[in-house]
């Protein structure tokens, strides 16, 4: 398993940085090749599934994360999603924590650890590599854009 952590302090309150990186269709807008759908529609919550498919034609796949944590950010305090992978190609989890950084602004932590399914361990350093680079664009686009 490749393991990865990207870390942002952008000028944001804690909620508004919340909302840019939970608001899941945008991590499609922000990831290439993938469409992002949540199940069911509405509000997140423990339970909720966010289906990231990525891809084109016959080698796209669904990577299907269930949100097992959501605690928003209240009065201050941090923030954290946890998300589990559920999907047949890619295992492991993903955090994104917001909380209190430097000056008023907020602190964004992009915790993660990913399998591919059929891709040897030895090539781990390649995903961790490859993953920090796409998801650290991504963040940043999404952190971006209000």
């Amino acid at each position: 398993m490749a393991n990865f952590l990207i870390e942002r302090t952008v000028p944001l309150p804690l909620d508004e940085a919340w909302r840019r990186i939970t608001r899941w269709q945008r991590h499609g807008d922000a990831v290439p090749l993938t469409v992002v759908r949540v199940e069911p529609a509405g509000p997140t919550r423990e339970g909720t599934f966010v289906v990231a498919r990525s891809g084109v034609g016959v080698l796209a796949f669904d990577d299907p994360m269930e949100v097992t944590v959501w605690q928003p950010p209240r009065d201050g305090a941090t923030g954290l999603c946890r998300l589990e992978k559920r999907g047949r190609v890619v295992l492991g989890w993903a955090e994104l924590e917001v909380r209190p950084g430097p000056g008023g602004r907020a602190r964004v932590v992009w915790r993660e650890e990913i399998r591919v399914r059929f891709v040897p361990s030895a090539f781990d350093a390649v995903v961790r590599r490859s993953s920090r680079y796409v998801f650290g664009r991504a963040l940043n686009r999404l952190l971006r854009q209000a």
